[in-house]
């Protein structure tokens, strides 16, 4: 499928997981494609690299210059950068929160600030930001992360509505839990990983967890030239887990 050919994207927390499984099949489809994150150095040709700290917004304005520069243009921008946290709202004191909502609803703010300009330029242009189950359905143990992710909800039905005129699709992804390092990290660091395991495939009707790259088949999917009458939409890739209320297995 060749649907990307001759469009420019940039991908946020392009280094691992779902960022980077976005890049390499934007990039398979044909398209030109500049990776930011932290710490860009396992990135590889074609993907291009660039170091960024989404809290930083002369960082961040800096990488999406350059990287605008070398593509030579900008069509395409998935908004992924994030973080983590868990607890109820009274484990995360207030420097953790303004933490996490700085890198997961700032850093979107300050990114698309500084890509806005480019992607008013292309024929095609869209964003779509990385949202998340937490968004639309109450999971325990996550009342900062989801807060976040409410708000980037939000956030992406706003900017639908300010740049649908100006040619600009904005959309967003709400997966469910991703196989991604991130929550590997989760898993080892709890007293039973295989149990802690098993609890997060149980709780989606699948069975399973959601693979980084059907995610980023549901990004490109929205992202795509092809879905050019698509904005504000959410498009929940969870295994089922937001809408099915199955029985129990036996019953």
């Amino acid at each position: 499928m060749s649907d990307f050919d001759g469009l420019k994207a940039l991908v946020t927390g392009g280094a691992s997981g779902i960022g980077r499984a976005t890049a390499e099949l934007l990039a398979a489809r044909g398209a030109q494609v500049a990776v930011l994150d932290l710490d860009p150095s396992s990135v590889d040709k074609p993907l291009l690299a660039f170091r960024a700290d989404v809290t930083d917004d002369a960082s961040v304005r800096e990488a999406v210059a350059a990287a605008v520069a070398e593509l030579g243009g900008l069509d395409v921008l998935i908004n992924n950068a994030g973080i983590g946290a868990r607890g109820t709202v009274e484990d995360n004191d207030d420097a953790e929160w303004h933490r996490v909502m700085d890198v997961n609803v700032v850093g979107m703010v300050r990114v698309a600030r500084a890509a806005l300009p480019h992607l008013r330029d292309s024929p095609h242009a869209a964003i779509v930001n990385t949202c998340s189950i937490a968004a639309t359905a109450g999971l325990p143990q996550r009342a900062l992360y989801s807060a976040t992710k409410g708000a980037v909800y939000s956030l992406t039905l706003a900017m639908a509505a300010d740049h649908v005129r100006e040619g600009v699709r904005v959309n967003c992804v709400n997966p469910g839990t991703v196989d991604t390092p991130w929550v590997g990290r989760l898993l080892d660091a709890a007293s039973d990983p295989s149990a802690e395991r098993a609890a997060l495939e149980e709780r989606q009707p699948t069975g399973r967890l959601v693979s980084a790259a059907e995610v980023a088949g549901a990004i490109a999917y929205l992202a795509s030239p092809l879905s050019g009458a698509t904005t504000g939409t959410a498009l929940a890739v969870d295994g089922g887990m937001q809408g099915l209320r199955l029985r129990p297995v036996g019953q």
